[in-house]
């Protein structure tokens, strides 16, 4: 699937992305571009991620649950989740492996500074949600918190373990993500698979219910993911690079743009819903602005992101 941003009636940049949809069963409903070539899932995986802290004993509310699945902004309530989860297993934001970092969301750095703060912070960064789970899980299972993020820790070998349980392969490869902790590789079609069993699996109900519950914890109110998640019924859940994974009752739907833009990853898994007639009429008319976003030239409209 191609999209080409167009700027006063030409095509200034086009991406290319690779779009795959699969039912319950396994079988493909929908297939444009190179559906076999890894690429790092990232903050996709997030669920699997945090289902591993649950079967290590966390128990959690499902708001928490969705920060622990989320790349969030670091909103004050963001923030107060992570601090909470940290705080409930006797821990504090000292203890995450994150770097520090300022908020992701601009609205949120100026809140973070409007209320005094005047360095990066750790519990700032996007995953902070996943490591304190990880954290609490490990108070939980009686595991050591040293070095949790390690490839080698028991709490890391169990999430390779679910990984590859979801997508029904091994990991292509597995690198270092940017909060730190271990990052797997697979195919568009491998992470539809996961995503498939998470809308339908009751091992991910959990995590799965907060996802859908919860959209502005996982992903703010205001970016492109976030807006899609408070029109979809069901999971969703953005990486870095260019990554977006979606699934109900079983349909999957993932793209990953090649250029590592996340804008045109969640147009494309738009525009394939629309396509499989996943999405309502008032849901698309809303979506409008994350399928077709707007190209600006001195303040107003001159083009906008389409498909071919």
């Amino acid at each position: 699937m191609e999209f080409r941003s167009e700027r006063s009636g030409l095509a200034e940049t086009k991406f290319d992305v690779t779009v795959v949809a699969v039912d319950e069963h396994g079988s493909v409903l929908l297939a444009v571009g190179d559906r076999d070539e890894p690429f790092y899932f990232r903050s996709a995986v997030k669920p699997l991620q945090a289902t591993v802290a649950l079967e290590a004993g966390l128990s959690v509310p499902p708001e928490h649950l969705a920060v622990m699945c989320s790349s969030h902004g670091g909103f004050p309530a963001h923030v107060a989740i992570v601090d909470r989860i940290l705080g409930d297993a006797g821990l504090d934001a000292s203890a995450l492996a994150t770097p520090a970092t300022w908020p992701f969301a601009d609205e949120a750095r100026l809140t973070a500074i409007t209320r005094g703060a005047r360095t990066p912070k750790p519990v700032y960064h996007n995953c902070s949600g996943k490591h304190a789970g990880w954290l609490a899980a490990c108070r939980s299972a009686g595991l050591p918190t040293a070095g949790y993020s390690e490839a080698d820790h028991p709490i890391q070998r169990a999430v390779s373990e679910v990984i590859a349980a979801a997508t029904g392969a091994a990991p292509a490869h597995i690198g270092i993500d940017g909060c730190g902790a271990p990052t797997h590789a697979g195919s568009v079609l491998d992470l539809a698979t996961a995503f498939s069993r998470i809308s339908t699996d009751d091992r991910f109900a959990a995590v799965a219910a907060a996802l859908q519950r919860f959209p502005a914890l996982v992903a703010d109110a205001t970016r492109p993911d976030g807006l899609f998640g408070r029109w979809w019924d069901g999971p969703a859940k953005i990486g870095a690079a260019g990554v977006m994974a979606v699934a109900r009752q079983g349909t999957a739907i993932v793209a990953k743009a090649w250029s590592g833009s996340d804008l045109v990853s969640v147009a494309a898994v738009t525009e394939a819903a629309l396509r499989l007639g996943m999405i309502s009429a008032a849901a698309g008319a809303a979506l409008e602005p994350v399928v077709h976003p707007t190209v600006l030239g001195g303040g107003r409209s001159v083009g906008t992101l389409t498909t071919g």
